[in-house]
């Protein structure tokens, strides 16, 4: 039998970090068995759907690399799965559950007669859980409106879909039962079910959509890379079992199965994720790092000194700035703030970091004797920057900081960033003696 899932997201406003989980979980299930990843747009809600929220669906899920089989957009024997093109087929069974005695109509409504009895659902990570139904009101599957109900279509486009395994957040865990009676009362069997654990913030509070780190159109726009989110997600509910963390995806699909799935819910740690994007990025080809960070050099007006002479490419100078903070980088959006000191004379400076260092008694001259030493400096490398630094240092009786210090906050406007000696490489004779000199005293 060839697995079949589905993620059927609702197209009301963002895509939450909590429903792209469970897209990434039943994608990495249908891939490790060779089955198929199904994409449903539950849309039957008018009042609240909107095309602007399809699309924002479909743009997270292709930046996060998990491609669907069937679906919208894609083609297929069965595609597209919008819910709002398919009423003929709900009215369908709606009519056999009418024609048996299932359901009745009720002011207008239709309402499905619940089975009064303790349901057990059979779980992959949950286990078997019994809830009761026999205080339950019978349920409305079509309203007054002529508009379907959530319960009545997800179960029948399961159906239709030839859905073996429902992968979703342990929030529908209450809704199963529902599911499963219908299941019974179309006499189907239902697919075997896997709810899996729900994320929480930090601080074990339930993740919400105004919540840092809800939506996954923030770390597009922050700067952060598809992969690291992807594998981050994936480790928010599943376990490899070891210390593995940076894993590639081949390798997770490999290992991806529900007795890894844990129990217990997920907290979300924006820090653990950040290391892990910075791990990325720094491990990351220099060509790919340059590509994405060329439009936020563009975008911050550093073009003309980011772009070679012919107009198209990265310059050698743009190219060995992002070299020198590659390492460095958490997210995308840092490249701006972190290399503006090298395209711009007029750059932000830190005024902590100047009244700290260079009105520190000495600090002039010193700039001073830098500037001097600089203009004669050869060959203009790091090794030789450096070497000049530790013997004027020797010579003067002092530390090596002591020049350290002031030239980085003279030249850069602040107190961190990339190796002294390697900046001022990159930055150039000229670049360097003139902030020298401007700020020697």
């Amino acid at each position: 039998m060839t697995t079949r899932v589905r993620f059927a997201p609702s197209p009301t406003g963002m895509l939450h970090i909590g429903g792209a989980r469970t897209a990434l979980f039943n994608w990495l299930y249908a891939r490790h068995t060779g089955g198929v990843f199904v994409l449903r747009i539950e849309d039957t809600d008018h009042a609240r759907n909107t095309q602007e929220a399809v699309d924002v669906i479909f743009k997270g899920l292709e930046w996060l690399g998990l491609d669907w089989d069937e679906g919208p957009s894609k083609g297929g024997n069965h595609g597209p799965y919008f819910q709002s093109q398919r009423r003929e087929i709900y009215q369908g069974y709606v009519k056999r559950l009418m024609d048996s005695g299932r359901a009745y109509e009720d002011h207008g409504a239709i309402r499905f007669k619940f089975p009064k009895q303790v349901m057990t659902v059979p779980d992959l990570i949950c286990g078997s859980i019994q809830i009761d139904l026999t205080p339950e009101p019978d349920m409305t599957i079509v309203r007054p409106d002529g508009s379907f109900i959530f319960h009545l279509v997800n179960v029948v486009d399961d159906i239709e879909m030839k859905i073996t395994h429902v992968i979703r957040g342990e929030d529908h865990l209450s809704n199963t039962p529902k599911h499963l009676a219908l299941y019974e009362a179309f006499g189907v069997p239902p697919p075997a079910f896997a709810h899996i654990p729900l994320i929480l913030n930090r601080d074990g509070s339930k993740m919400s959509k105004r919540d840092a780190g809800a939506a996954v159109g923030e770390y597009l726009d922050k700067g952060f890379i598809p992969e690291a989110v992807r594998n981050y997600l994936c480790l928010l509910g599943w376990s490899p079992k070891d210390d593995s963390e940076i894993m590639p995806i081949e390798e997770i699909i490999r290992r991806f199965d529900f007795p890894q799935i844990n129990r217990h819910n997920a907290r979300f740690d924006m820090d653990k994720l950040q290391w892990m994007n910075a791990k990325y990025l720094a491990t990351m080809p220099p060509e790919r790092f340059n590509a994405l960070a060329m439009p936020l050099l563009e975008k911050a007006g550093y073009l003309a000194a980011a772009r070679a002479p012919s107009g198209e490419e990265m310059s050698p100078y743009a190219q060995k700035v992002l070299s020198l903070v590659k390492e460095k980088v958490k997210q995308l959006s840092d490249v701006v703030d972190m290399t503006v000191f090298f395209f711009k004379d007029d750059h932000p400076r830190d005024p902590e970091a100047e009244t700290k260092t260079l009105k520190k008694a000495g600090a002039s001259e010193r700039l001073a004797e830098l500037r001097s030493l600089l203009e004669k400096t050869e060959p203009w490398t790091a090794a030789q920057l450096e070497s000049q630094f530790k013997q004027l240092a020797a010579g003067k009786g002092i530390k090596t900081a002591e020049y350290i210090h002031p030239a980085r906050v003279a030249v850069s406007g602040r107190g961190i960033g990339p190796s002294l000696y390697h900046m001022l490489e990159v930055m150039g004779r000229d670049c360097v003696l003139r902030r020298l000199e401007k700020l020697k005293g």
